[in-house]
């Protein structure tokens, strides 16, 4: 019989539930009588890893040097599918483009972190902590926005995957999905002799009894059934339901991998195109998870850096600059293309092989949390992005 294990884990989750109803207070724009104006609003933040080559997502077909450096890997242009006269997006990214068209997609195409690295661990490092510069911080932008919540209505997070992102970690708790898991009646009795061991200790009991929580809430949102690693729309509409359950969590983290395209990185089939399509079907079961919600959902997709400009000897692009930041949800304003563009002209790449940043990424995160969750403008230069009033927030992004 697992009745009385069942009985314990309930116990301790309500437990951790009440414990987590506390935390730290900040002001949000207008104050606790505005608070409730944002109670509904969602953020879905997607880390793109491996340095996504952003001339691929927002295509410059336009300008008259992108094919000259691009070549092989270029789009074609009777694939592209047009936003203007200059930037298309990638013929993988139908939804997106659906939803551009809809007034509720925008792409940032020249961005970056604010230091000049080429590394990816350092890169991301910086894309996650927040910093202006390296090791400026130790804890993640996003678990210092928890912080800022109104103590009315505290923020929660959910991280998606294995292991918690940067982004996340810090004071503030954030509850953590990895979806795939099978529970059988092995793992049951398991988990029924941890919940035993573990019920008198105030840290990993409630640790555990949140895991098991979420797992058993994931089976429940998928139909009674453990969502499996290949079907990744149905991965992402389970993600979506976390946030729209009652009391579901405010912000939800999750990774793409497999964006480090130095060799045969493919134009409209290959290495990138399979990950665009990915991140296409995540975008798309966001929105279908989200149902009626959709319409207070944000969605910002970030990569560490970009990739040259120019096409290498194997048929891919190296560690680059700038790149490109894609905005979706029905919670966005209507409009065009977010930032200047540099251009691909000689005299206008960063060390004559990148595309320079006209836009700091800071900025954009800046811009969706105060208009999107209305986060206190003075908080965002002092907690969640210290030292980067050179960085003001980007407005108009959010209806």
């Amino acid at each position: 019989m697992t009745h009385p294990s069942l009985t314990r884990r309930a116990a301790l989750a309500a437990a951790l539930g009440a414990g987590a109803s506390s935390g730290l207070g900040v002001t949000f724009l207008g104050g606790a009588a505005m608070a409730a104006d944002y109670s509904r609003k969602k953020l879905v933040v997607i880390v793109a890893r491996g340095a996504m080559d952003g001339l691929s997502v927002a295509v410059p077909f336009g300008d008259p040097d992108y094919l000259p450096l691009r070549q092989a890997i270029a789009i074609p242009t009777d694939q592209i599918l047009p936003l203007d006269s200059t930037f298309g997006l990638h013929p993988k990214l139908k939804t997106l483009y659906a939803l551009q068209q809809a007034g509720q997609a925008r792409v940032a195409p020249a961005v970056a972190i604010p230091e000049r690295i080429r590394s990816h661990f350092e890169a991301q490092d910086l894309l996650e902590t927040g910093g202006a510069k390296m090791y400026a911080a130790s804890t993640g932008w996003l678990n210092r926005t928890l912080q800022a919540a109104h103590p009315g209505r505290p923020i929660r997070a959910l991280s998606i995957g294995a292991q918690e992102p940067l982004i996340l970690r810090g004071p503030a708790q954030a509850e953590s999905w990895s979806p795939g898991g099978r529970i059988t009646p092995n793992t049951n009795r398991v988990a029924a002799a941890l919940m035993d061991l573990y019920a008198e200790d105030p840290l990993l009991g409630p640790a555990l009894a949140t895991g098991l929580k979420v797992e058993d809430q994931a089976n429940m949102l998928n139909g009674g059934k453990p969502l499996g690693g290949g079907d990744v729309k149905a991965f992402a509409v389970t993600a979506a339901k976390f946030l729209t359950a009652p009391d579901g969590p405010t912000i939800a983290v999750l990774s793409l991998d497999g964006f480090d395209t130095h060799a045969n990185q493919g134009a409209v089939q290959g290495q990138l195109a399979n990950r665009l399509g990915i991140m296409d079907d995540v975008i798309a079961g966001l929105q279908q998870g989200m149902a009626a919600q959709w319409k207070d959902t944000a969605v910002v997709i970030a990569t560490e850096f970009g990739r040259t400009a120019k096409v290498n000897g194997t048929g891919g692009t190296d560690h680059g600059t700038a790149s490109t930041v894609i905005l979706a949800g029905g919670a966005l304003r209507p409009g065009g293309i977010v930032g200047d563009w540099p251009t691909l002209a000689a005299d206008k790449l960063f060390e004559d092989r990148d595309l320079a940043p006209t836009l700091d990424v800071r900025a954009v995160f800046k811009g969706v949390l105060v208009e999107h969750l209305g986060v206190d403008g003075r908080l965002l230069e002092t907690v969640v992005f210290p030292n980067s009033r050179g960085a003001p927030p980007v407005r108009g992004l959010i209806a």
